[in-house]
């Protein structure tokens, strides 16, 4: 019997905009069939869909019709919630009917995401063994080093972690999913981390209760679904690192794809510390007896003698002591991995078990990886020394770049489909392009801040060390008409702020002051640093009548809920608030940005990774900062406009977006608003905006009343 062919792309997207109660977008039906072709072709796509696009339909379709399973990856829990509580389960449901089965979906996170049984139920250290760990500080609700046994946590019901522990183990016996999420109400991390594993920390098939593990059940339910929704880490840790975490798959869709390069380069990146070398240290003395821990401790010594010799920052290679140190670490980790493998069994010193021996094992792993990585460094990657608010003095090791990795690992392996409202920079993808390794390694990019032209498609082949990689820009625009909704004003005229400076100018808090008042309160502040949101905030406070938060006041969720509950309130702060904040209507009228989000120079990475353009006779100011810079403001200037009725003005209270040569750059990089430098013209009109708010919001509450 021949199999039906499916409907059309067109067909079932028109049924799943109808049943969720949708509307026809021409964006969204463009960006939904170049999906389709790159599902088809194997071409990759970079796709920018601005808010209200509906690109999530817009993906989700064609991989429903794609026939094989298709890995979507988010940057946040939000919008990975969002996924798979309510936009997948609606669109299934919607489409079983016209494509004749019902599609499946699975969501797949980090093992640590999932309660783990052995610890809940299993795990009865001995009190020799708490002591060893130095977890008694525990109880004090102190700062402590180490993962508690769950069991002993659990054991004293007297403090508050142990109520809470109690809780998570009714919980444990009860949830089908065993996800952290669905833990209500949430317990303290510590907690949380004594009860759960990470991926090195598993004893996989070895332990008993593989059978009912959740973790292990979630990755069954995937392997069998049309859509498997995870994170960028989880994706990276499976193509970066290849630990195969997903399941076998021919396409992936990147969502929020701004935020790739970052979270790549973080699963890329190593840390070895004191504090990780003890406790590696205590965990082997539990696992094999004090004798085997002995050069672990040795180590630590001579890595913290040699550490407190080193400024903080980049170092090119280790030399003298830290050389010396560093082959200690490697040294005692293999010896510590060659004394686990011997001693299987319990000792009466070791107060051993399966889970602790498995524990120990992956600490001295990474050890042994990181410190031997560190004794090879190379040009290819960059290595530096800071002070860790909890680990004190660590060292780290980052790739230069992850372009080849993404390209080896990713693209050459899958479909990949890139989208996010902010991908198009200085008018082309060019930059982005170049960021995950589309281009070849030595990619002949144009300098940026230079004129491009700013075409909405482009379609490229380029040549690498490798194969030729196709691939496919695409812009849809945005359902919004930004040019009559939005206002971008940038204030020319307000002196430029030192790079260093320590407080505000009286120009930019008076231009602020004035702003603000204009608007009636309804300003969302986004600030480069937390004294800048500070002494902002301070001075609004003294000088204006509107309530104002900063988001160090209260949880962030609670924040923003406040701010969109309360119309005239005012919520300023840094780098949480420049993305994922949505608060349509007008308790958002006015968004406030103090300067052009550079990222800090003296940041390890981004100066190793501008030396490097320079040297290779591009501008490492507008190759690495100025396109960093631009997405950045382009997330932080897109807090304004998030439905088809908002009005308001994002206010750059930086000079240089006008003055400065990169400024036409960047500016291209925005949603297409008005643009002026207009200071009373862009008064009036908050005015303006806060006066027929303040009539529809009478209104409403007479209605209501």
């Amino acid at each position: 019997m021949s199999r039906n062919p499916d409907p059309s792309l067109e067909d079932v997207l028109d049924v799943a905009v109808s049943a969720i109660g949708g509307e026809y977008r021409a964006g969204q039906v463009e960006m939904a069939k170049a999906v389709e072709h790159s599902l088809t072709t194997g071409e990759h796509l970079i796709v920018q869909a601005g808010t209200g696009t509906g690109k999530s339909l817009a993906y989700i379709i064609p991989a429903l019709l794609h026939h094989d399973t298709v890995i979507v990856a988010t940057a946040t829990i939000a919008l990975q919630t969002q996924l798979i509580e309510r936009d997948i389960p609606a669109i299934v449901e919607a489409v079983a009917p016209t494509l004749g089965r019902k599609p499946t979906f699975a969501v797949l996170k980090g093992r640590n995401n999932y309660v783990c049984l052995n610890r809940v139920f299993d795990e009865v250290p001995t009190a020799k063994s708490v002591t060893d760990l130095g977890v008694t500080a525990l109880f004090d609700a102190g700062e402590f080093t180490d993962k508690a046994p769950a069991a002993e946590i659990a054991a004293d019901s007297t403090t508050e972690m142990g109520k809470q522990a109690q809780q998570l183990r009714v919980w444990a016996k009860q949830t089908h999913t065993g996800d952290k999420l669905e833990l209500e109400p949430a317990v303290d991390e510590r907690v949380w981390r004594a009860f759960s594993v990470s991926g090195r920390e598993c004893m996989g098939q070895s332990c008993p209760m593989v059978q009912d593990c959740f973790a292990e059940i979630a990755r069954e339910k995937a392997k069998q679904a049309d859509i498997v929704v995870t994170n960028h880490s989880l994706l990276a840790i499976d193509v970066l690192e290849n630990v195969p975490v997903l399941p076998e798959h021919t396409a992936v869709v990147v969502d929020e794809a701004h935020e790739l390069i970052d979270r790549a380069t973080s699963a890329s990146t190593r840390a070895l510390s004191v504090a990780a070398i003890e406790r590696a240290a205590q965990r082997l003395r539990r696992a094999a007896g004090r004798n085997a821990a002995d050069l672990l401790f040795d180590a630590a010594g001579a890595l913290a003698d040699a550490l407190l010799m080193m400024e903080a920052g980049r170092f090119e290679r280790p030399v003298g002591n830290l050389l010396n140190a560093l082959a200690l670490v490697r040294d005692a980790a293999r010896s510590g991995l060659g004394e686990l493998g011997t001693n299987n069994s319990a000792g009466p010193d070791s107060g051993t078990d399966a889970g602790a021996r498995q524990v120990a094992k992956a600490d001295l792993d990474e050890l042994f990886a990181t410190a031997g990585d560190l004794l090879k460094l190379n040009a290819d990657n960059v290595a530096w020394m800071d002070q860790d608010a909890r680990e004190g003095r660590t060292l780290h090791m980052a790739p230069l770049s992850v372009a080849g990795l993404l390209r080896a690992c990713l693209f050459d392996n899958s479909t990949v489909i890139l989208t996010s409202a902010t991908l198009k920079l200085g008018g082309d993808f060019d930059a982005l392009a170049a960021s995950v390794g589309l281009f070849p390694v030595a990619p002949s990019v144009p300098v940026l801040g230079e004129e491009n032209q700013d075409a909405g498609e482009v379609n490229s082949v380029h040549s690498g060390a490798n194969e030729p990689m196709r691939w496919r820009g695409l812009d849809v625009g945005s359902p919004f008409d930004f040019a009559t909704q939005g206002i971008c004003y940038v204030a020319a005229d307000l002196p430029e702020r030192a790079p260093r400076a320590s407080s505000l100018s009286d120009e930019f808090i008076d231009r602020m002051i004035d702003l603000v008042t204009a608007a009636g309160g309804r300003t969302l502040g986004l600030f480069s640093s937390k004294w800048a949101a500070q002494a902002a905030a301070e001075q609004v406070r003294s000088r204006i009548g509107v309530p104002l938060m900063t988001q160090w006041d209260a949880p962030l969720p609670h924040l923003i809920d406040r701010f969109a509950a309360e119309p005239r309130s005012c919520l300023f702060g840094t780098l949480s608030l420049w993305q994922g904040v949505d608060v349509p209507g007008f308790s958002c009228t006015l968004v406030i940005i103090d300067k052009i989000p550079f990222p800090r120079p003296d940041d390890p990475l981004v100066e190793a990774r501008q030396n490097a353009a320079d040297a290779a006779g591009r501008s490492g100011f507008m190759t690495v900062s100025v396109p960093r810079a631009s997405l950045m403001l382009a997330q932080g200037a897109g807090r304004l406009i998030r439905t088809s009725s908002d009005r308001g003005v994002v206010a750059i209270l930086d000079p240089r977006l006008q003055t400065a040569r990169y400024g036409a750059y960047i500016r291209k990089s925005l949603p297409p608003f008005w643009f002026t430098t207009e200071t009373e013209q862009v008064l009036s009109s908050l005015r303006s905006l806060d006066d027929t708010a303040t009539i529809q919001e009478a209104t409403q509450s007479l209605v209501g009343e």
